[in-house]
């Protein structure tokens, strides 16, 4: 059996009862003695907390930095401001997916690149090769850093009193420098559940120390310590994409609905070209969202979707909605059925279900 990654928490999560699975290579809490259910409500209403230390850090440093990002990513890396965050990707020529990433701008020679646990080697190989005739250094710091992520509508009031820098002042994608407790730390509003929250980056070393006086801190708000199996309803619902379910080397960056995240229109980056040729042509298939008509039937991931009696597309993420009240799922579906209230079918263990597509994201936070 081959050996499984730890990150910094793994004996805390034992400690609290956690369930552990294999996620990716790594032994994580998939969920805690609370369970899914009411993990997902405590992020939802109250205050959750996650190790995501095993996610990828990459850092890019030298005078071409963000020329050679700009090129490299699809986004409009030279639009961020110092102490900015933006949503892109890592394109193989052919516009399909290498990764999807959060790209940090400390400065201009200087940013940090937020990777998937599961394709850590592969983007900084990705990275590195690319690197080559740019006057970058690209180091992974994966293995020093470790991370948690406070999600909750009241993530302010349970973090604010362990740091010395105005969290009210970090706006939704941006981050900030500062200490906790004295550990210096960098602090981005960021998460992955479509809830309001931070994401606490520190030295691999003092991540318990961290996680334990959130937890400590957030006792009177109600915190519950959150594990994988709410991380993935809670982003499912806020319609935010899984490697390996929404993208993967198969999908290109326009059928899967992220079209928002392709600059064309700023020059040359890798995968533009067959992404142009794509947006002439028109998509043949698009990345929607749905809902099962009857409640009794639950769509699940890689259910093939049934139009007029033949398989026509696949479910990527689906699961009952804790917030919504209902069944539904993301899938890839013809374009002629891609509009709002196009009537599909899953096929459930040889039976088609009826579906609906809908208006997505299905959660959408207050602001």
């Amino acid at each position: 059996m081959t050996n499984l990654k730890k990150t910094p928490l793994n004996l805390v999560h034992r400690n609290l009862g956690a369930k552990m699975v294999d996620f990716g290579g790594w032994d994580m809490p998939v969920q805690y003695p609370s369970g899914i259910l009411a993990e997902h409500r405590a992020v939802r209403t109250k205050v959750g907390l996650f190790d995501v230390s095993h996610m990828g850090e990459i850092r890019v440093k030298g005078p071409k930095a963000m020329a050679f990002l700009d090129w490299l990513t699809p986004n409009a890396v030279t639009k961020l401001s110092h102490g900015q965050i933006h949503y892109t990707a890592f394109l193989y020529e052919n516009g399909t997916f290498v990764d999807d990433l959060l790209l940090h701008k400390i400065n201009d020679n200087e940013f940090l690149l937020v990777v998937n646990a599961s394709n850590v080697d592969k983007d900084f190989g990705w990275v590195k090769k690319n690197a080559a005739g740019w006057d970058v250094t690209v180091t992974n710091e994966s293995d020093d850093t470790g991370q948690v992520a406070l999600q909750c509508p009241l993530s302010l009031a349970v973090l604010q009193p362990l740091v010395d820098i105005d969290l009210s002042q970090i706006k939704y994608y941006w981050f900030a420098f500062g200490n906790f407790q004295g550990l210096p730390v960098m602090i981005a509003r960021t998460g992955y559940t479509g809830e309001d929250g931070y994401e606490v980056y520190c030295h691999t070393d003092k991540t318990e120390i961290v996680w334990n006086a959130i937890m400590e801190s957030g006792k009177q708000h109600g915190l519950i310590p959150t594990g994988l199996g709410c991380r993935n309803t809670l982003r499912l619902e806020a319609k935010m994409a899984l490697y390996g379910h929404e993208i993967d080397d198969t999908v290109n960056a326009l059928e899967a609905d992220l079209g928002w995240i392709i600059k064309l229109q700023k020059g040359d980056f890798i995968g533009r070209d067959a992404l142009a040729k794509v947006k002439e042509s028109g998509l043949v298939r698009k990345l929607v969202g749905f809902s099962m008509i009857s409640g009794r039937d639950i769509a699940r991931d890689h259910m093939d979707i049934i139009i007029d009696g033949k398989k026509a597309g696949y479910v990527t993420s689906a699961a009952p909605s804790t917030t919504c009240g209902v069944n539904l799922g993301l899938c890839y579906v013809p374009l002629s059925h891609s509009e709002i209230g196009s009537k599909i079918s899953v096929d459930i263990r040889g039976k088609a279900c009826a579906a609906e597509v809908v208006a997505t994201p299905f959660y959408k936070r207050a602001k």
